[in-house]
């Protein structure tokens, strides 16, 4: 998957447990879980808010683009370079 989730870089940062941001955001610690492990297929940007507010970090800290290298396509030019 493209998106990287760094819940569990920013919960070390800040030296805070899965469990103690599931009761300051009032997020069930399953349903972080699953946000922690990547598995995630959506995240509501309230809930993203909530989270940034109770690590006190930006939406960047907490999900990366990656793509596939696979999936990367030539860009126009390159095409005739090869």
């Amino acid at each position: 998957m493209p998106i990287l989730v760094n819940l569990d870089v920013m919960l070390a940062r800040r030296k805070m447990s899965l469990s103690v941001l599931s009761e300051a955001v009032g997020i069930t610690l399953a349903n972080l879980s699953v946000l922690k492990s990547g598995k995630a297929r959506a995240v509501r940007f309230s809930t993203l808010a909530a989270i940034c507010q109770a690590l006190s970090c930006q939406p960047a800290d907490l999900l990366e683009h990656a793509p596939d290298p696979a999936d990367l396509r030539p860009t126009v030019g390159e095409e005739s370079q090869a």
